[in-house]
């Protein structure tokens, strides 16, 4: 019989502790013999400037049986239904990305493709996001519930919104909640590793202590301290087709009484584009910018004169965007921002991390003396193809009509992605469908048309006749599609008009406590 192994989970955070909780889920599940540990030096301070996420992080929640409104009042969590952006197809032009798809919900005709909807809404030049429910619930800033007569509240619809929230206090929730797992409180000094097979096989600490282990998770961040410097794993860059390169974080307060935004603001700049995050209490901010074309000094000052108002620099992060050629490699695996990072545009970071661990902890999570190259292999293809598609999708969002600065005439130019031109190309001999993306997932959450439809809509790519030659093949469809259409779009208005404010929702739930 095997021996009980040890996992060691090297940095907390969201990602190592997200790791930690499905990593430990499933080996319940597989009657698997583990233990947990997560190394998480207090002595290195986290400063949380603001994060996103996509619906898999309600799964994740409902998958572990916690509390969502709980997890409101303990993390200042707000609802994100969907993205705001500003000033990227051209200066004064926004368009919405919201983050349901109207189609779980209707009954097509036999036969029909899963975008009928998305492809009439563009043949009959129509807006795509009026036939969402987050649709108008975005315009308003308002929240997914209403309130009953007897003050309790009710979802309006079954679709799974996401988050923003201060990314410090959600490592903190979920080191609370764990059970078994043992945290660590130190810093990694050194790195034991077998000679014959260069396995890790125990972590000298500060403190004096060696923890040895089994299997190794670096959740270590940018400083990628057992997949680099000790693995070797090669990077991948992506620095040519995502432009951004630096990223200047400062914060915002909410003003008493004011209203709080149900969607990640993306404001493009001369330079790049800005975020704004809300938590309940403050706006997360950034200016990510190239700094081939804009000094620190000189993004702070645009920021100001943007904004009409000073601001206080949390830090200067430079950042490498690309992804390992291998995120794993011999016994150590690496999440969340030691795997992979991209510029925070559509929030894949914590939507990477919550996938990958389930495609993991589902496929390959075993002893790991019985874990095989091939199994490693297959996971690396995946994860990889996983982080690609993200890539191209971030990098769809600078097809624009800007020209108005250089950083916007070098992109148009030089800096889109061929697998993006590749597939622009082929939308305008077919629309975007659902089958034109394989699942090389399992069927977990992955980006498709529901997310594209929106952006490629927004920044005018799609081509109007193209879909109308489409609809006109099937008169029935193009009648029903016609029909749920409207319908949507009455029924979505009319849930909006009960929808609670963000501001207020938030309210009620703090008082839940």
């Amino acid at each position: 019989m095997d021996r009980q192994a040890h996992f060691v989970i090297v940095g907390g955070g969201t990602a190592g502790w997200i790791a930690a909780f499905i990593i430990q889920d499933a080996a319940r599940r597989k009657g698997l013999d583990i233990c947990i540990s997560v190394i998480e030096p207090s002595s290195i301070p986290t400063v949380g400037v603001g994060e996103a996420t996509t619906a898999a992080f309600r799964v994740l929640l409902r998958h572990f049986k916690i509390d969502e409104f709980e997890f409101f009042r303990k993390t200042e969590a707000t609802f994100k239904l969907g993205i705001r952006h500003e000033d990227w197809r051209r200066k004064g032009y926004t368009y919405y990305g919201p983050i349901d798809d109207p189609h779980q919900v209707v009954r097509p005709p036999a036969g029909a493709p899963h975008d009928y909807l998305n492809v009439f809404a563009i043949a009959a030049g129509r807006s795509i996001t009026d036939m969402h429910l987050f649709g108008p619930l975005l315009e308003q800033k308002k929240a997914p519930y209403a309130k009953k007569a007897d003050g309790s509240l009710i979802p309006l619809g079954p679709f799974h919104h996401a988050y923003h929230f201060d990314q410090a206090k959600v490592g903190r929730f979920f080191a609370s909640k764990s059970k078994g797992v043992e945290i660590v409180d130190a810093v990694v000094a050194g790195v034991e590793r077998d000679a014959e097979s260069g396995h890790v096989t125990a972590l000298t600490l500060d403190n004096g202590q060696v923890l040895a282990g089994d299997f190794f998770i670096d959740a270590t961040g940018f400083r990628k301290q057992l997949i680099v410097k000790e693995m070797q794993a090669d990077w991948i860059s992506y620095a040519h087709e995502l432009p951004v390169n630096r990223a200047l974080p400062f914060w915002l307060d909410i003003k008493p009484g004011e209203e709080i935004a149900n969607y990640t603001r993306a404001w493009a700049q001369e330079s790049g584009w800005m975020w704004q995050i809300p938590t309940q209490t403050r706006y997360g901010c950034g200016y990510v910018y190239s700094d081939a074309f804009s000094t620190p000094e000189q993004a702070k000052a645009e920021v100001e004169r943007v904004l009409g108002r000073e601001i206080e620099v949390r830090s200067d992060i430079r950042f490498s965007i690309g992804r390992l050629a291998n995120a794993w490699v011999g016994n150590v695996l690496a999440v969340g921002l030691s795997s992979s990072f991209l510029e925070p545009l559509e929030s894949t970071s914590i939507h990477g991390t919550i996938v990958q661990m389930m495609l993991f902890a589902d496929r390959h999570l075993k002893h790991p003396k019985g874990m095989t190259p091939d199994e490693r292999a297959d996971y690396n293809q995946r994860v990889g193809r996983q982080v690609d598609d993200f890539r191209t999708f971030v990098n769809t969002h600078y097809m624009v009509e800007r020209d108005d600065t250089p950083f916007w005439r070098e992109v148009r130019a030089n800096r889109i992605h061929n697998e993006t031109k590749t597939q622009l190309a082929r939308w305008q001999t077919q629309m975007p469908r659902h089958d034109q993306f394989p699942d090389n997932l399992f069927g977990l959450p992955h980006i498709q048309t529901q997310l594209y439809y929106p952006v490629l809509a927004g920044l005018g790519l799609l081509d109007q006749g193209l879909a109308r030659r489409e609809m006109e093949k099937d008169p029935k469809l193009r009648q029903f599609a016609r029909e749920t259409y409207e319908s949507l779009v009455k029924e979505y208005r009319a849930a909006a008009s009960q929808a609670l404010g963000h501001a207020e929702f938030l309210e009620i739930v703090r008082g839940m406590a």
